[in-house]
């Protein structure tokens, strides 16, 4: 394969709306998606409640807008997901994007409602790694992503189950419905899979990453935030998630889904093979994130990776008793730990970091 382009900048509060537009044209933006289709927006939603560096950022947001529209890329449709934990609409509020589609008249659907969108059974070309497996009885993805370019919008963050988190697995929310919780025992082979997907009915794919504020340690949500001021943006899914993990302190080839769709040619995991755009020299940073686990993802991994208790998972998750999980961590997330741990570290990022107060700036 040809070497991949990441481009990636130092940014500040006073420049990050058009450092963002810069960003998308050093990138490539231009021709990583097709000229002739619709653009699906693909924001994270890691958590319905403000917290630094879960979420995509408003001005991620709009500075991702403008940078397509400066490339011609006008018409813009924004997709949420739901999980079992998640809730979309009240995200989209209180992460402040509702006022940025009323801004740019850009459209919001759903793909858990019906009357936007149809699940679909899919028969990828791609010899899937773990899919077929997973889900026998057929592959089904929303038939809107069919045909349209997409635009993924991560932060960089460490996740208790993967390592990190970025390009990769923000597909795990659009292309899987609410049974996507069956494939975590096989996570990494899944993004693979996702990503060779994607990769064979979307028109274009391209990526920013907000770095402004990044999480370390128990993600997704539940990180200890640090002020980066760092973003990156990319044609190459596989490649800024190396250049991500990397500057987290992560080797690639430990991270089994970037080494495996290097492994596939489904995208550049080698950061030899990576070609760097804006400011090289930040690359370079290791910020030695740690990536731990609370209480809920504790759980999780017992459940689905460190334990005997992963052969027993058909039983926890595939039937009622999966409701238990479910309210669970719903109730240990939004009820305890961002009550009594959350809230202070938020209103502390409000009143102290820059980033912060800019966000505080942007309209409900």
């Amino acid at each position: 394969m040809a070497k991949a382009t990441v481009a990636i900048l130092r940014t500040k509060p006073e420049t990050i709306i058009e450092d963002y537009r810069k960003l998308c044209s050093l990138a490539g933006i231009d021709k990583a998606l097709s000229a002739s289709s619709k653009t699906i927006l693909k924001d994270n939603i890691t958590w319905h409640n403000l917290f630094p560096g879960v979420n995509t950022t408003p001005w991620q947001l709009e500075g991702t807008i403008l940078g397509l529209q400066d490339a011609g890329f006008n018409d813009l449709v924004s997709v949420h997901n739901h999980t079992v934990v998640t809730i979309p609409e009240k995200g989209e509020e209180d992460l402040k994007f509702k006022p940025l589609f009323s801004k740019f008249n850009i459209p919001v659907l759903y793909n858990f409602k019906a009357e936007h969108m149809k699940w679909t059974e899919y028969k990828p070309k791609f010899k899937t790694l773990a899919l077929h497996k997973i889900f026998p009885e057929g592959i089904r993805i929303p038939d809107y992503f069919q045909g349209k370019n997409i635009v993924h919008m991560p932060t960089v963050k460490t996740h208790s189950y993967t390592t990190y988190t970025g390009a990769l697995k923000n597909a795990f929310g659009g292309l899987l419905n609410r049974h996507r919780h069956y494939t975590h025992t096989w996570i990494h082979e899944t993004l693979v899979d996702l990503l060779a997907i994607g990769r064979e009915i979307h028109t274009g794919m391209f990526a920013t990453m907000d770095g402004t504020t990044a999480g370390s340690g128990p993600g997704p949500r539940t990180v200890r935030p640090h002020d980066k001021n760092i973003i990156l943006a990319s044609a190459d899914q596989v490649a800024i998630d190396s250049v991500a993990a990397k500057l987290m302190g992560f080797n690639w080839r430990e991270l089994p889904c970037i080494a495996l769709s290097h492994e596939h040619k489904l995208g550049i995991g080698d950061p030899t093979e990576i070609e760097l755009v804006g400011d090289i020299a930040a690359a370079q940073e290791n910020w030695n994130f740690e990536v731990g686990v609370n209480l809920a993802t504790g759980t999780g991994r017992l459940l689905w990776h460190d334990s005997p208790l992963k052969h027993l998972q058909n039983l926890f998750f595939h039937t009622p008793l999966v409701n238990i999980f479910i309210f669970a961590s719903e109730y240990y997330h939004d009820k305890i730990w961002y009550k009594y741990k959350g809230l202070p570290v938020v209103n502390k990022w409000l009143s102290d970091s820059p980033w912060g107060r800019l966000f505080a700036k942007y309209p409900q």
